[in-house]
């Protein structure tokens, strides 16, 4: 008598990208300008592929201190508000994505709470939090979405700032 000795494969994990893939999505993802109506246009994606993926999320673009979008999906809590506000206060004070901030502390073999002597209240290193950065200007605001995974709450927003700049 035979037995099955198939295995059923675990679940890959999802690769994490290295500093330098970072890196070079900042350099990438850039803007020619960035208007109220490109954040609401860039928000409105966001939106969009959130509800596709029936991800609870809140979203938020902030450009020079103001709120120019913010949308809570079905699922998505307050503390997301307080997600936000903490990884979009490490893209202003950085002026590089939430996650990527994460990244360079944990290549030198720390943590961002850790070593950044900032109050972890008030700042958060995690993905979802992208600078919004303008050709010849620099960074000048942040998209940023809380509700899933850090990694995917990063990967959610390259994907928008892609196809927004694509188009």
């Amino acid at each position: 008598m035979s037995q099955d000795r198939t295995v059923t494969p675990k679940a890959t994990p999802e690769l994490t990208p290295s500093v330098a893939e970072l890196e070079a999505q900042e350099r990438r993802l850039v803007f020619r300008r960035f208007t109220h109506d490109d954040a609401w246009a860039l928000g409105s994606l966001l939106v969009e592929l959130a509800r596709e993926r029936q991800a609870p999320v809140a979203i938020d673009i902030h450009r020079a201190g103001q709120q120019l979008f913010h949308a809570a999906l079905p699922g998505s809590s307050p503390d997301n508000d307080a997600w936000i506000a903490r990884k979009r206060r490490v893209v202003e004070r950085y002026r590089s994505a939430s996650y990527l901030v994460g990244a360079r502390f944990r290549a030198k073999g720390t943590t961002f709470e850790e070593s950044s002597r900032l109050d972890p209240d008030t700042y958060a290193a995690h993905g979802g939090s992208f600078p919004i950065a303008v050709e010849g200007v620099g960074v000048i605001g942040a998209v940023t979405v809380s509700g899933l995974p850090q990694l995917q709450d990063h990967k959610l927003v390259v994907e928008a700032l892609e196809r927004f700049l694509a188009g």
